[in-house]
């Protein structure tokens, strides 16, 4: 991918991220140095607890150590920067460095919503067709899944992202996030290009939309198939195989579709990069938390990994 400028003006763009005294952003980079370690330590804790505790080498367990795996990636595509610009006076991020982690960033995002995706088709696999289950979702089919993910997500956004990057841009460097956003970004173009932008527009929502459609069509004929279950004890042990994967869907999405509901233009800036913050900071911190919390499996072979 090619990174140039046709414009002098701009060789670098000024990301002001969380604006404030000294003190402050002092205050932040540690705060966000711990959030950081805490979310490379979960999550990697996860992948190892799947890696070396035969029992989890199952698909569910498997696409949730390639997620955790993803978490990583995710976190790590806005956190360094973050925290390098904590401490910068000029908090200038490069023309190039900013369009690679624009794609990286979307990339990985759309990749985060595929996986999940697949995740619920496993779990609908797994309660809708369970006497088949050990036969459809093979060791091939889990690759082939996981690999589509990483495939798809890092393909979606590459045309689009190139040819904004072709752009000229002037006027005001200045882009008031932590990160380097479609919206603030073409609204320092120095000529419109509105086909650009409606192509950007539709082509953004759809790896948020077809996969939610996809998960919540799984859980409805989840949810169907587990309400036919005669006993309460049967209803609820096909609901705690999900109740981790809908606690993650439901805070990603919930967080991503504020975001990204409505026109960018109805929100503030401040609520832009809190809503945006969650969902790539706060989330990638809470899924494994959550994952070992209320899965007794995962719970147990992460006490056998950390010897607790």
């Amino acid at each position: 991918m090619k990174f140039f400028n046709n414009s002098s003006t701009i060789t670098g763009f000024i990301l002001l991220g969380f604006p404030g005294p000294r003190e402050k952003q002092v205050l932040l980079f540690v705060l966000f140095s711990v959030v950081f370690l805490l979310t490379l330590m979960g999550n990697g804790s996860i992948i190892c607890a799947v890696r070396w505790d035969q029992r989890l080498h199952t698909p569910m367990y498997i696409l949730l150590a390639n997620f955790s795996f993803l978490e990583i990636w995710y976190v790590t595509s806005t956190v360094p920067n973050m925290l390098a610009n904590f401490l910068s006076d000029t908090k200038v991020i490069s023309f190039s460095g900013c369009f690679l982690q624009f794609y990286f960033f979307f990339s990985l995002g759309s990749t985060e919503c595929f996986f999940l995706a697949v995740m619920a088709f496993d779990r609908y696999l797994a309660i809708c067709q369970p006497l088949h289950y050990t036969t459809i979702m093979i060791g091939r089919l889990c690759t082939n899944l996981v690999v589509s993910c990483w495939v798809l997500g890092f393909l979606w956004f590459l045309i689009p992202i190139t040819v904004i990057s072709q752009m000229s841009f002037c006027g005001s460097r200045i882009i008031d996030h932590f990160l380097c956003d479609p919206a603030p970004l073409l609204a320092l173009t120095c000529k419109k290009a509105p086909v650009v932008e409606l192509v950007f527009s539709i082509l953004s929502p759809l790896p948020l939309i077809i996969p939610f459609l996809f998960i919540v069509v799984s859980y409805a004929l989840v949810l169907r198939a587990v309400l036919k279950v005669p006993s309460a004890a049967g209803r609820r042990k096909a609901f705690s195989t999900c109740g981790s994967h809908l606690a993650v869907v439901s805070l990603f999405y919930g967080s991503v579709l504020v975001m990204y509901g409505s026109p960018t233009s109805e929100h503030e800036a401040g609520m832009q990069k809190i809503v945006t913050l969650f969902y790539s900071v706060v989330t990638p911190l809470l899924n494994p938390v959550i994952y070992s919390l209320r899965n007794k499996d995962m719970k147990k072979a992460l006490q056998k990994f950390l010897g607790i």
